[in-house]
């Protein structure tokens, strides 16, 4: 007879007997599976885009600007060619695409800042440090119960 079990997200999933299959219904059953394919999927797309801007625009300005071509670099050995040319573009445009996608990162980071800066609410102090011994007293208080001073500004108001 098949088991209900309880998700973390309040949804049912049903386990089978065969423990291994169930415990892998279940995981495919939660939202964090999709997700997770959709973070792949997008990340996959962007990393095509970032890849194309290092291609196809940094390097041949990069080109243009150093002269410089590696993919010609290689070494023989009696009958083995070393490409270490291709190797050296290969880590160059690692190293491209790298910072590229840092500098996308941080820009984004730094928008996310500025909006979350916006919503930000000044919240109400809730405390108030007395002035005689310098603790941190519940702003309501007349007294101060660490040091049993009366607080000047709440007697004023009375």
């Amino acid at each position: 007879m098949p088991k209900r079990i309880n998700l973390p997200d309040g949804q049912q999933a049903v386990e089978s007997t065969k423990g291994f299959f169930g415990e892998f219904k279940a995981f495919i059953s939660k939202g964090n599976v999709m997700d997770m394919a959709v973070g792949i999927i997008i990340g996959g797309a962007f990393t095509t885009i970032v890849k194309s801007l290092v291609s196809d625009i940094i390097s041949p300005l990069l080109g243009v600007v150093g002269g410089m071509n590696f993919d010609q670099f290689s070494l023989k050995f009696a009958r083995v060619t070393l490409a270490y040319g291709k190797f050296l573009t290969a880590v160059i445009n690692f190293l491209m695409m790298a910072f590229v996608l840092f500098l996308i990162v941080k820009a984004f980071n730094r928008s996310g800042s500025l909006i979350k800066k916006e919503e930000e609410v000044e919240e109400e102090a809730t405390t108030k440090v007395c002035p005689y011994c310098k603790s941190e007293i519940d702003i309501e208080a007349s007294r101060c119960p660490m040091c049993t001073s009366q607080l000047e500004e709440k007697m004023a108001e009375q």
